[in-house]
């Protein structure tokens, strides 16, 4: 059985910084790309950066390009999202996602190319 299991979100003043944690378990992680996506109140879940198996290509959204860094461990089966500049706008449930091991024909911000997720974290940037 396939779990991600998410840390680290919380409440920071606009500015600050907070680092997100997933944790996998049950299928070989080094294997599959991994993403971050996130849930406003009232808005549809968006992408928000992705890494490759071997975490040497990673990918980002454009509204967070230049404040938030992807990287994953592979030796601990984790995925991190550094999250810095924090602003308002960043406010969300935040999930990691793991790629489904046929769901490569889906490009890389489309939810379809991941099979498993995160039960998600809160995150909540204040003015």
């Amino acid at each position: 059985q396939v779990q991600l299991v998410e840390s680290g979100g919380g409440m920071v003043q606009a500015g600050g910084s907070l680092r997100l944690s997933c944790a996998v378990s049950g299928r070989t992680f080094s294997r599959y790309l991994m993403g971050w996506f996130r849930q406003a109140p009232g808005k549809e879940r968006e992408f928000v950066a992705a890494v490759n198996a071997l975490g040497k290509r990673t990918y980002y959204a454009d509204s967070v390009k230049g404040r938030f860094t992807i990287s994953r461990d592979n030796a601990k089966s984790t995925v991190f999202l550094q999250m810095n500049s924090l602003k308002p706008d960043d406010t969300a449930v935040y999930y990691c996602a793991s790629e489904g091991p046929l769901s490569g024909s889906y490009v890389y911000t489309s939810e379809r190319r991941y099979d498993y997720w995160g039960q998600g974290t809160q995150v909540t940037v204040s003015s």
